[in-house]
């Protein structure tokens, strides 16, 4: 119909799409290792990572006193 030519057009428009987001992916890659979030962070773990978490809920208020040293104590094994 075209000689061929709608083909081309095609593939330089699917060609531009891929490059595009080729650019846009990358670059949300790179920002997103620039600011140090590219990868799942696990939790802490170990004696001592507990008893900070023990330590930081009890400063918020989220557990009193007794619960602090109960839990404290079963810890510290």
């Amino acid at each position: 119909m075209m000689g061929g030519w709608g083909w081309m057009g095609f593939g330089a428009l699917l060609y531009t799409v891929l490059a595009v987001g080729l650019v846009v992916g990358g670059g949300f890659l790179l920002a997103r290792a620039i600011r140090g979030d590219g990868g799942p962070q696990g939790p802490a773990v170990g004696p001592a990572a507990a008893l900070q978490i023990l330590e930081e809920r009890y400063a918020r208020g989220e557990i009193d006193q007794e619960e602090f040293e109960r839990r404290r104590a079963t810890l510290a094994g």
